[in-house]
């Protein structure tokens, strides 16, 4: 799961990564209205988390302007602005949720976590299936051979990632900046190591293995 945090302040700017990565989320961050639109329109997004108060293009511009451009993502104004009439015209520009500063964090993710579950059930995208292995991105929920198991967010979001590649042989540099929002370092094992992690956790007595080192490359998913 990919969000987009537009925020100006950098102290809750890093609040919200923060909080979004240790929910197993992947997170894009920008600082003004100009750069979320371009974000928006170059990258999807499963959600964006939009504050109103920005220089240059406010809120509700950014808002009006990705949907005269059919961008149909998600988006959460998150605001000092309490009035009703800012909420009313958010809502109006097209926003689909609102919450105003202070907020609380777990509220928050719940809001997201809802707007998700309502886009990918207009769009049907609810359920990965792979061959023996089943992953619900909404209730965070993965099955082997109807057996439930237990992954930490990291490992889900790994495994999602794979998943929505299988058959397709994905480099560690990608795994890094899908998973963990960051450019690969050839000094740390830390893709081989979740790696480990899921193989083990995925291992249901003679079940086959399913994901595959590709020498060179990185791994492929591909039961």
């Amino acid at each position: 799961m990919n969000v987009l945090i537009v925020e100006d302040d950098r102290n809750l700017r890093g609040f919200l990564r923060k909080a979004f990565r240790e929910e197993g989320y992947a997170t894009d961050e920008c600082e003004s209205g100009d750069r979320a639109i371009d974000r928006a329109l170059k990258r999807p997004y499963d959600c964006i988390v939009l504050d109103l108060m920005l220089p240059g293009v406010d809120g509700f511009e950014v808002v009006k302007e990705l949907r005269r451009r059919t961008v149909l993502t998600p988006v959460l104004i998150l605001t000092a602005r309490d009035e009703v009439g800012s909420r009313v015209r958010g809502l109006e520009a097209g926003a689909d949720d609102y919450l105003p500063k202070p907020f609380d964090l777990a509220e928050l993710m719940a809001r997201v976590h809802a707007l998700i579950r309502r886009a990918a059930f207009r769009h049907g995208d609810v359920t990965l299936a792979v061959g023996d292995i089943t992953l619900d991105p909404l209730e965070r929920r993965v099955t082997r051979v109807g057996r439930r198991v237990e992954l930490s967010p990291r490992e889900f979001s790994l495994l999602e990632f794979l998943m929505r590649n299988a058959g397709r042989p994905v480099s560690r540099s990608r795994i890094a900046q899908a998973v963990w929002n960051y450019q690969f370092d050839t000094e740390t094992n830390v893709v081989d190591v979740y790696i480990n992690y899921l193989r083990k956790k995925l291992a249901f007595g003679d079940s086959a293995p399913v994901i595959h080192t590709v020498r060179g490359v990185g791994y492929r998913f591909d039961p």
